[in-house]
């Protein structure tokens, strides 16, 4: 075989082999496993030395925005580790351990958050001379400062949704509405940038031309690879991308004893399904005055 067979034509001849040899239930797994993976390929392909690090964050962030719960998304990334190995076994790249960022189930005190310290000290890093490291930055930030939104609902966020000193918005896969109160950090960070051409809040999808679920998946790994270079300025154990952010949130909240009713530890920790229950029972002040506390703090 090719050195430039593609990952997913060499991982659905891995299905047919198991079907071939009446592993019907396994080879349904890695099925499921590919078919989330061209998902987030959106018709693309993918060669074995392309999948690195960045790639592979971002692809569990995409399934972790779309509230696939972590134990699903280790399910996943075991499945396609393992694939990864075989390729790696013929030859095809060499070892460099892509998924050694992402939850696979294995580590079972793997951190997926950061405390205030590192909040404030990635907020006054200097990074006037590098804008590439700075975007990424102020939107690890914004994510944070609005309670942990994942980076889909920030793409996609309107400057319609802003209405004097209330953020309004819908979840795109949930549906559910949210309002969130406009703080100072966040107004910050909208300043810094000029009006999107595209109508939208954040400099993410800003290009009218061009599609934008491209425009998203090209957001998403730029972001982790720069986030990716911050955490190593930094010394981080953790492995900073937006989902960190909302990890970190959730964390800190409820370090700083905000009720279990508001914000449950981690999200992904405690079920992401009762945690909505949980806030969708409350008035939206108790998560204002939560949020504002956490940003006293930075």
């Amino acid at each position: 075989m090719s050195k430039t067979l593609t990952f997913n034509a060499f991982m659905a001849k891995q299905i047919a082999i198991l079907e071939e040899t009446g592993k019907k239930r396994t080879s349904e797994t890695y099925r499921t496993a590919l078919n989330r993976l061209n998902e987030f390929l959106d018709g693309s392909t993918i060669t074995f030395s392309e999948i690195d690090v960045n790639f592979i964050d971002s692809f569990e962030e995409s399934m972790l925005s779309r509230h696939i719960c972590r134990n699903t998304t280790s399910f996943y990334m075991r499945i396609l580790r393992a694939v990864y190995n075989r390729g790696v076994e013929r030859g095809w790249t060499r070892q460099r351990d892509p998924f050694r960022h992402v939850y696979t189930g294995v580590d079972k005190t793997q951190k997926r958050a950061v405390s205030v310290s590192v909040i404030r000290e990635l907020k006054t890093m200097d990074l006037s001379a590098e804008p590439k490291l700075a975007k990424a930055r102020d939107l690890f930030l914004f994510s944070f400062y609005t309670r942990g939104m994942s980076f889909i609902d920030m793409a996609y966020l309107r400057q319609s949704d802003l209405w004097g000193e209330v953020l309004r918005y819908t979840r795109r896969k949930t549906g559910r509405s949210l309002s969130i109160h406009w703080e100072p950090e966040m107004q910050e960070i909208i300043d810094r940038y000029p009006p999107n051409l595209c109508g939208f809040l954040l400099p993410i999808l800003t290009d009218p031309d061009r599609d934008l679920r491209q425009q998203y998946k090209n957001a998403i790994l730029n972001t982790n690879q720069s986030l990716a270079v911050l955490s190593d300025r930094l010394n981080l154990p953790v492995h900073l991308t937006t989902y960190v952010a909302r990890h970190s949130w959730a964390s800190i909240a409820y370090s700083k004893n905000v009720p279990l009713s508001l914000i449950s530890e981690g999200m992904g920790h405690e079920s992401e399904k009762t945690t909505r229950i949980y806030l969708a029972s409350l008035p939206s002040s108790g998560l204002d005055k939560a949020n504002r506390r956490i940003l006293k703090m930075l």
